[in-house]
């Protein structure tokens, strides 16, 4: 494919992932809520941050359109402000409601919407991960490789909630949906450490725990 043809493909990636992102997220939070699920409450409003932080992708790949990108401008650079900030308080409010749940006894009365959601996710993240990264190899561009490294943590959040909620849904221990909900809070504040040292920075580079090449 022609470099246009690349970038097109990239632009309706950043398109698919924001929109996927609103959808699960407003589900998530629906039966996050309904159910009292604390897990899956979490990871529905992590889909929203990642919505801020698509945003911000979707703005890049525009510009990449017209010029070659070194650089964050300012619209980026607010957008990776406001997802690690918004990541770090997700992370602190999750660890808050684990505490008030472990205090309360409080548990789930079901946790059958995660294994559904969780299951559509890794599917779903596993395809654009991997066309991602197709794209980005394609273009020599490290912005839309690190975008696909983040969502490849997109998948590992998937997989906790798929784990707790199939274990959850077996043995009923209310432990289990408190652990689910820290392992998310700990990639909340890992993700949202890396896009504030990012904005710091203003450089491309990869994220997420992730190398390039």
């Amino acid at each position: 494919m022609t470099k246009e043809k690349w970038l097109n493909t990239a632009l309706w990636l950043s398109i698919i992932t924001i929109a996927y992102n609103i959808i699960e997220g407003l589900i998530s939070i629906y039966f996050g809520s309904t159910d009292d699920t604390l897990v899956l409450l979490g990871f529905g409003i992590d889909s929203f941050v990642e919505v801020i932080s698509g945003i911000g992708i979707l703005h890049m790949v525009l510009r990449m359109q017209h010029s070659e990108v070194t650089n964050f401008d300012k619209f980026e650079r607010l957008a990776l402000r406001i997802t690690g900030i918004s990541f770090i308080l997700l992370a602190v409010g999750l660890v808050a409601g684990s505490i008030l749940n472990l205090v309360s006894q409080s548990k789930p009365s079901t946790t059958l919407a995660g294994i559904i959601i969780s299951g559509i996710s890794i599917l779903t993240m596993y395809f654009l991960m991997n066309y991602k990264l197709k794209t980005g190899k394609a273009l020599n561009s490290e912005a839309i490789i690190a975008d696909a490294h983040c969502t490849k943590t997109c998948l590992y959040l998937s997989f906790i909630l798929l784990v707790s909620s199939i274990l959850y849904e077996l043995f009923e221990i209310s432990y289990i949906d408190v652990a689910g909900s820290l392992g998310i809070a700990w990639y909340a504040f890992s993700e949202g450490r890396e896009s504030l040292e990012k904005a710091k920075k203003n450089q491309l580079s990869c994220s997420c725990g992730e190398n390039c090449h």
